[in-house]
């Protein structure tokens, strides 16, 4: 994916589903590295989703310095009143790369939502640098996270409750580990409530990565599933907590490792009609300053 000469508007959204290879070919650790700018561009991994911060940040400064990064700084929050630190928001303001850790989406956004910290990553983001999440980290990227509720065997009314993420997408809502933990079950019960929102399943060791205005491509050793329910036809309205809802006419994409769609490509690139309202979807980048 080919950007002008007077650089990207955005940069690149890595959302990764969790569990990604640390240890071998680490395709999508790597991708990162290349998207940084390569292994001598600073990287800051961020832990905030997780109590054990330390921990995980060792397991990534392993991993990135395997790939030959000389540059990694941790930023970690215990506190919302620590992201106004100066000391982490000049790592942010560095990095050319932020990879966000998994954990708990939910002490994610408790931890940055809102805060100088959050505009700081939103602004390296704007400027070009590329943001990654992984588990927790992906759900957090979108307007709309998933926050709690679990549908095992099939979607159910009221199953799952969305919460505010960090808003770098917006019209879409990200599941991870999506495949090895049978999840379409719960991204169809969130798309049954909110049709107006494009469901997102990545699995594991995988990565969508989102080039805002440029386009899309999967990446790593597993797919990823795509759930459109704008034109659905549902019977959600009339059914109690926690029954089963008919959904009809219900477009389910799956884009498997390798796949790559651009808005300016050739034959071979080109996104089918079908899926280009979604692929608008994705590639928009967010329009409001976070709240």
């Amino acid at each position: 994916m080919d950007e002008t000469t007077d650089g990207p508007r955005h940069g690149h959204l890595l959302i990764v589903g969790g569990s990604e290879d640390r240890q071998h070919d680490m395709r999508v650790l790597t991708r990162f590295v290349e998207l940084c700018g390569g292994v001598e561009q600073p990287v800051a991994v961020m832990t905030a989703a997780s109590e054990i911060g330390d921990q995980v940040f060792e397991m990534y400064r392993v991993a990135f310095a395997e790939l030959g990064v000389t540059h990694m700084t941790h930023v970690h929050l215990d506190s919302p009143k620590e992201a106004a630190s100066e000391k982490l928001l000049s790592r942010i303001r560095e990095a050319k790369g932020i990879f966000m850790a998994g954990g708990d989406q939910k002490r994610l956004l408790e931890m940055i939502g809102g805060t100088p910290v959050h505009a700081e990553i939103a602004t390296a983001f704007a400027r070009g640098a590329c943001i990654a999440g992984t588990s927790a980290g992906a759900s957090a990227m979108s307007r709309f996270m998933l926050a709690e509720g679990k549908a095992e065997l099939e979607p159910e009314k009221g199953a799952i409750r969305l919460g505010v993420g960090l808003g770098f997408v917006e019209r879409i809502v990200v599941d991870q580990h999506f495949a090895q933990r049978k999840r379409l079950p719960r991204l169809l019960s969130i798309i049954a409530e909110r049709p107006d929102l494009y469901g997102v399943g990545i699995d594991e060791d995988t990565a969508l990565l989102i080039s805002p205005g440029i386009g899309i491509e999967v990446i790593g050793g597993g797919a990823v599933t795509l759930v459109d329910g704008l034109n659905m036809i549902s019977n959600i309205d009339e059914l109690d907590t926690g029954d089963v809802p008919r959904l009809i006419d219900v477009r389910l994409h799956l884009l498997p490792t390798g796949t790559r769609f651009d808005a300016a490509a050739d034959e071979s690139t080109r996104v089918p009609p079908p899926f280009q309202d979604f692929f608008d979807a994705l590639i928009q980048p967010e329009q409001r300053e976070p709240s």
